[in-house]
């Protein structure tokens, strides 16, 4: 069988570009003892990957130029040399940037009996859903009358971090890029309010949104956004970071100005990766899988086609020029 792939062809320095990426084909890998090949259906989009697409120390390891880029994905098992998977189940895993993919039994997750679409297993029922709960988990996620406010909220982080506030009795309070995510997230997830970045006084839309002042910060995105958040957290405020997306296409960081804040208002910080507490992943997806079958949480996703679309896919998504979470869906060609 014939294989295609999407490997790092250059490191980018600043901001994203498609030539960083090569589209190659090869044969498609044969299992060995203990593990199974997958095709995929569905590639996950995240954030994260433009971190490993960088040389530079972090928490995972670099993907190397000339190798397949790192991501999630969801698809069938084709061949299984392992009693843990059968051909045809239907599993996610870590199998990157191709069509056809090879991993060990004990790294894939069998989706039995879906409550959504198998896309939705990758997003709010996903790691990044998983993310959200993991981090108001980690730092509390706040009481009935306190106030939440998530940075990237109609992304597919933010947008179930909110609606977790929203569904545990917090105000949540989102702020996003333009007019029309700003009204997904007040219309269709039901945040109480949605301040846009883009206009002008952010701080002081900010402060009218959260009159009485922040109690809980869920963080993607950094700059001058945290500066305009750390001006109103209350005492005692705790902070998830999450992410700083705003940070990873540049080539000098922001120097954040508000760090005051943090002392006089005596806030917890906490800076988290959700794959150090696998031990709350069953948790999380339980109550996460519940309240989308019940309709509580609502998740949105953007779709593009085919592999040879994810370098663009991936280029609009930290741009922030899609809504909810990105997926490229893999069709037969491809």
């Amino acid at each position: 069988m014939k294989n295609r792939q999407i490997v790092l062809a250059h490191r980018p320095h600043g901001w994203v570009q498609e030539s960083d990426f090569r589209l190659v084909e090869s044969e498609a890998p044969e299992p060995q003892e203990g593990e199974a090949l997958v095709r995929n259906r569905y590639l996950s989009l995240d954030p994260y990957m433009r971190m490993r697409m960088s040389d530079a120390p972090s928490y995972a390891p670099s993907v190397g130029v000339g190798e397949v880029m790192v991501g999630g994905t969801i698809g069938e098992v084709v061949a299984s040399r392992s009693p843990l998977l059968a051909a045809g189940d239907t599993v996610t895993g870590p199998l990157g940037w191709q069509l056809y993919g090879v991993a060990p039994a004990t790294r894939l997750r069998r989706i039995e009996n879906p409550v959504a679409p198998l896309s939705a297993y990758l997003g709010v029922l996903g790691m990044p859903g998983i993310t959200a709960w993991v981090g108001l988990e980690l730092i509390g996620p706040g009481s009935p009358g306190q106030t939440l406010v998530v940075s990237a909220a109609s992304g597919a982080v933010g947008s179930v971090a909110g609606q977790i506030g929203r569904i545990r009795g917090c105000s949540s309070i989102g702020i996003a890029g333009g007019a029309q995510k700003c009204r997904q997230v007040e219309k269709e997830l039901g945040f109480d309010a949605c301040v846009d970045y883009r206009e002008p006084d952010l701080s002081g839309r900010l402060r009218a949104a959260a009159a009485k002042g922040i109690d809980v910060y869920f963080e993607n995105v950094g700059g001058s956004i945290l500066d305009a958040v750390l001006e109103l957290l209350n005492p005692f405020a705790r902070i998830a970071l999450c992410g700083q997306v705003s940070q990873y296409n540049l080539t000098e960081p922001y120097g954040v100005r508000n760090l005051r804040s943090l002392l006089v208002n005596r806030v917890l910080l906490r800076g988290y990766i959700v794959s150090d507490h696998m031990d709350l992943w069953p948790r999380a997806t339980a109550e996460l899988t519940g309240w989308v079958r019940e309709g509580t949480l609502r998740y949105h996703e953007t779709v593009a086609h085919g592999l040879p679309s994810a370098p663009k896919a991936f280029i609009a998504m930290l741009r922030g020029d899609k809504l909810g979470k990105q997926v490229v869906e893999l069709d037969d060609a491809g």
